[in-house]
């Protein structure tokens, strides 16, 4: 029977692993091997993908993935267990010609996914990265420098990785980085309730032939299950010292950072290069093209003879690509050929699931030898929340009542101090405004940089909470569910589940979304995903929404929000789906994800990560919107004009376009005022620029002083409310830009924003095309600006559409 029949409660035991390619490779190194217990846990709330437990951990796949796994029922099954016990072998010729002498050491951390490298880089290093409960959260190497007993270590944090193959981008990103940089010691992090998945990694690093320590993190959790494992004698018979830690408190780093020097020193006795042997079948092929490899020492300079072996005969496309320019290429791959068909014949398996099978063959002996108890999780916490969180019923309301009250809190909680922060703003303008003599550095600092940046920084508060929302999601674990709960939904739209994790990052900012796109192992999935994730709406759009939401729909805020965002979502959705059927095939990849235990996270880590984030945008209150409203005010103030410098046929249409009962109010002096700052405005350079595109927004109602913010969004999309500020707080320095956007015009009588402008003008803003820092990621990325050029002017077009269309039916309101 297939694994796919199995219904929740189920235990069966694999017998064969169907299919090929990616999808035999990652299966396999998640542990889907043959004579493995994999017990089905729940389906997801729309039947699929299913969640199973295998190894003390659980994982999820998709019903069409798991057809092509076989299995037998726990109680009818018979014959005998995989069994391979933990054999080693000493190491012919233990070279260290590659040993440094001085006193800098590169280490580079490597692990799998969510075993907690990043913690231990941040308490080591004192850098702040982020944390996150689910896979791929780091996307690049970070790196930390810190001084250590005499010694400078160079701490590398590298994506995480199930093994050493070129199956996603983070695998491919930490091959290519072995490869190229070559670490003097390699911290192999391990979690330690979960040490039989973990050690598959292990067992290829240990191929690899490398300086290196593992390090045993969460050591506490493994302590809690009752199980004993005595670490020393398991770290001597693979060779490799093993320190336990708990990086969450700090425990055991020190000893970590001593062991390493230990082995660099090589004063370690447990120091020795061991080969995870397999049976003869294998060893017998793997020896005939390590022979090969031998005997141009050029090949091996980077990975050892035995690791490239193996990895060609499982035809690992980038030791493929590595080998390709050797005169001896084709040779090698005739005898690939031969060997392979040798082990098939002698084994009936491939040479890729017969080697995982060893591999996780030898993992169980060495264990057997050294740990007392199996690790019964009951991890009760998890299976309750998953219980109503995954559950066909309740996961989607639950997740979308999430979304409504972030929003609302959004919105709602951080009005208060979001009203202190202006009432402060107002206090500065004021006091420089009746302490400051008149002239340019007065209107410079009011109108520019308070207008600009003041207008800009009380929506503070708003972004931080949306923040600490999206990382509270992040380091719990349930970013991981949401990711399971929509594999179905995204699968449907052409994308993968993992594609749901970058869309609800760009939450917070498209940038650090479009880069964790990397998670995502198909190309066209990750293509896709990064070209749609600019529709998500970012937190650099909330200073627009909370401006405007608060002038003109100041009792409906959470659902204004919830409405522009699931717009976002929808476009997102839609335009996914026309990618998929006229432009990218269909790319059916697996979906294969682990889900981590729940884990509270701790009030100081969410702090600093908001604290983080805060920075991030003060940087660029200083920075980026600082230059971008002192452009915007310049180009709006010069050139200068004079009263006589306005043409009579002008001012006689101003004020024919004022109210009798308002001239009357002001005075012909003030008449004079108004009309010289509407000439100044309209013919400044940035007026000029405005006027030539207006025609673009007319249809909607907006001027162009609108038109120019939209167009200043380029640099960054906070920066539209802080040239509204300075178009129209200098109109009148005692209004706020709140009530200014909404009050009637002195000339027109009419207000700059209707309610159904102020809508069309938001959903303009959620579509239209994204930042430079976006584009440039975008570009990056993909490796092509074309596809920066094709969101420019795609985005723009639908956000035309969708703002006239809004702006047409809410008229009808």
């Amino acid at each position: 029977m297939r694994l796919s029949e199995l219904k929740p409660g189920q235990t069966g035991v694999i017998t064969k692993i169907l299919g090929h390619g990616a999808f035999r490779k990652r299966v396999m190194e998640m542990g889907f091997v043959k004579g493995r217990e994999v017990r089905v846990i729940l389906n997801a709330p729309l039947q699929d993908p299913v969640k199973y437990a295998l190894m003390d951990y659980e994982v999820s796949l998709r019903r069409a993935e798991a057809e092509l796994v076989e299995v037998q029922l726990l109680e009818e099954w018979v014959n005998s267990k995989i069994h391979v016990d933990a054999h080693t072998e000493k190491h012919e010729d233990h070279e260290f010609s590659n040993i440094r002498k001085d006193k800098i050491i590169n280490i580079a951390l490597i692990g799998n996914p969510n075993c907690g490298k990043t913690s231990i880089f941040n308490k080591v290093s004192g850098a702040r990265e982020h944390v996150g409960n689910y896979a791929g959260v780091t996307v690049g190497a970070k790196e930390g420098i810190i001084k250590y007993k005499g010694y400078l270590l160079k701490i590398v944090d590298l994506p995480g990785t199930y093994s050493l193959s070129a199956y996603s981008p983070e695998e491919l990103y930490v091959m290519r980085y072995l490869r190229e940089e070559t670490p003097d010691i390699i911290v192999n992090v391990v979690v330690a309730s979960n040490l039989e998945r973990n050690l598959y990694l292990t067992t290829e690093l240990i191929d690899m032939n490398r300086s290196m320590v593992i390090d045993l993190n969460m050591y506490d959790e493994l302590q809690k299950s009752g199980v004993e494992l005595d670490y020393k004698l398991l770290g001597k018979m693979i060779g490799v010292p093993i320190v336990p830690t708990i990086a969450s408190s700090g425990i055991g780093l020190d000893k970590l950072l001593d062991t390493v020097i230990e082995v660099y020193e090589m004063k370690s006795n447990d120091t020795r290069h061991i080969h995870v042997l397999m049976r003869s079948e294998i060893e017998d092929c793997v020896k005939v093209l390590k022979d090969e490899f031998k005997k141009d020492r050029a090949i091996s300079h980077h990975f050892s003879p035995r690791f490239l072996a193996i990895k060609f005969l499982e035809r690992d496309p980038e030791i493929e690509e590595m080998l390709r320019v050797y005169p001896d290429y084709d040779k090698w791959v005739n005898i690939r050929k031969t060997l392979n068909e040798k082990i098939k014949k002698n084994l009936n398996e491939d040479i890729t699931s017969a080697i995982a099978a060893e591999k996780y063959g030898f993992i169980q002996g060495a264990l057997a030898e050294t740990m007392n108890g199996g690790v019964v999780k009951e991890e009760k916490s998890t299976k309750i929340i998953d219980t109503f969180v995954t559950n066909k019923l309740f996961g989607f309301p639950i997740f979308f009542a999430i979304m409504w009250f972030m929003f609302w809190a959004t919105f709602r909680i951080g009005s208060y101090p979001m009203e202190w922060i202006e009432s402060l703003v107002g206090w500065i303008s004021g006091l420089i405004g009746e302490n400051m003599a008149d002239g340019p550095l007065k209107d410079l600092i009011l109108d520019g940089i308070i207008g600009g940046v003041g207008g800009v920084i009380v929506f503070l508060p708003n972004i931080l909470i949306l923040y600490t929302f999206i990382s509270f999601m992040e380091d719990s674990g349930y970013m991981a569910r949401v990711a399971f709960i929509m594999d179905k939904v995204m699968h449907r739209m052409g994308l993968h589940g993992k594609s749901f994790i970058p869309l609800v990052m760009g939450f917070g900012c498209n940038v650090p979304a479009i880069m964790s796109t990397r998670i995502i192992e198909s190309k066209s999935s990750r293509l896709i995903t990064i070209l749609i994730n600019p529709f998500i709406s970012c937190s650099a759009r909330i200073p627009i929404y909370v401006l405007l939401v608060g002038c003109f729909f100041p009792h409906y805020g959470a659902w204004v929000f919830l409405g522009l965002y699931m717009l976002g979502i929808l476009i997102a959705i839609m335009t996914a789906r026309l990618m998929r059927r006229f432009w990218l095939k269909e790319d059916e990849t697996p979906f294969v994800m682990e889900l981590p235990p729940y884990r509270m996270p701790t009030f100081k880590a969410t702090m600093r990560n908001m604290w983080s984030k805060a920075e991030q945008y003060l940087r660029k209150m200083g920075g980026l919107i600082l230059v971008a409203s002192i452009i915007i005010w310049a180009l709006s103030y010069f050139p200068r004009y004079e009263s006589r410098d306005i043409p009579d046929a002008f001012r006689i249409e101003t004020i024919a376009e004022i109210p009798e009962e308002r001239i009357n109010a002001l005075g012909d002096e003030k008449v004079d005022e108004v009309v010289l700052k509407e000439y100044q405005q309209s013919h400044s350079y940035l007026g000029h620029i405005g006027k030539f595109i207006e025609p673009i927004v007319r249809p909607m109602e907006l001027g162009w002083k609108s038109t120019v913010s939209l167009l200043a969004g380029a640099a960054a999309k906070e920066v539209v409310v802080s040239t509204l500020g300075v178009l129209y707080i200098g109109e009148d320095d005692a209004d706020l830009l709140s009530q200014r956007l909404s009050a009637p015009s002195v000339i027109t009588g009419k207000a700059p924003f209707s309610p159904p402008s102020a809508l069309a003008f938001m959903v303009f803003v959620l579509l239209y095309f994204p930042c430079i820092a976006t584009l440039t990621a975008i570009a990056r990325e993909t490796g092509s600006w074309r596809y920066s050029l094709f969101s420019a002017i795609y985005n723009t077009t639908l956000a035309w559409i969708f703002a006239y269309l809004t702006f047409r039916i809410a008229l009808l309101f």
